[in-house]
């Protein structure tokens, strides 16, 4: 029978049950999730256990990354299940602690994080983003002080972001981006895919669709912006709000013009019924 991860909620709880790996030298992975596991997940702990001999998995629904609208209150929530599902996996320990142990009364600290993450990509329509993401994984960095992060390539401008945080800062971790698990039908794997009714999942894949089309027009030779509008245009008839279809350099997400200005990255948010999608793509 598969050993039950250690649960641990306070951080001192947690490294005391990490102390004992590093007295051994076992390196440590962290696969950073806000909970509500998919196969998506399940790969990244999968990926962590290749890349070192303990995986610890923090579940936190974080805040401060959600505006006042958003589905912070709503996000799906299924611990029991998580855990479950990481038993199954063989995770080594698992952090789920709770907001207020994670910012604590007096907390005055936050980071304000500017290249990729003043894109005008998600930045342009969650302003208040990407400063709660880079606060709460430098903490999660700290707390858990792992050899390796490992990240999924969906939420591509935050990969970016944390990235260059952990650069930035001299953190002395391996952040590592995992491509993007898909249905079969292409739709990227997302906790908020739940919200999705059976017309709208039906829908859905448009997003994959338009994006593996406009990477092989632009790699054909195609101009940029013509695919681009092109491909808003088709989203839009596929009855998708959309926030953004862009092209952008894959390491700093500033624009591209042409091939030749790459390597190049297609990215789209957009929004059907009441559920935001986002997805992305090399070229």
């Amino acid at each position: 029978m598969a050993q039950r991860p250690v649960v641990t909620r306070t951080v001192s709880k947690l490294r005391a049950t990490l102390l004992p790996f590093r007295g051994r030298r076992q390196s440590i992975a962290l696969v950073p999730t806000m909970g509500a596991l998919h196969r998506g997940h399940l790969a990244l702990v999968k990926e962590a256990q290749r890349r070192a001999r303990r995986v610890v998995v923090s579940i936190f629904v974080n805040p401060t990354q959600f505006a006042p609208h958003e589905d912070f209150g709503s996000y799906p929530r299924r611990f029991a299940a998580d855990i479950q599902a990481l038993t199954l996996a063989g995770a080594d320990v698992v952090w789920a602690p709770s907001p207020d142990v994670m910012y604590p009364d007096g907390f005055a600290t936050r980071l304000a994080p500017e290249g990729a993450a003043r894109a005008g990509l998600e930045d342009k329509f969650r302003p208040h983003f990407f400063g709660g993401v880079a606060t709460v994984v430098a903490k999660l960095f700290t707390q858990v002080a792992p050899d390796v992060a490992i990240f999924g390539q969906k939420d591509y401008q935050q990969l970016r972001v944390v990235t260059q945080m952990a650069k930035d800062l001299d953190l002395p971790l391996k952040v590592i981006g995992l491509p993007t698990v898909r249905e079969k039908d292409g739709l990227a794997l997302s906790s908020r895919n739940v919200y999705l009714s059976e017309l709208e999942r039906q829908h859905a894949p448009v997003l994959y669709r338009t994006l593996l089309a406009s990477a092989e027009r632009i790699k054909a030779g195609e101009p940029i912006e013509m695919v681009l509008e092109e491909g808003r245009h088709a989203i839009t008839l596929a009855e998708f709000a959309l926030d953004y279809l862009e092209a952008r350099h894959a390491l700093t997400l500033e624009p591209v013009a042409s091939l030749k200005d790459g390597p190049i990255r297609l990215l789209v948010a957009a929004k059907i019924g009441t559920t935001r999608l986002i997805d992305n793509l090399a070229v």
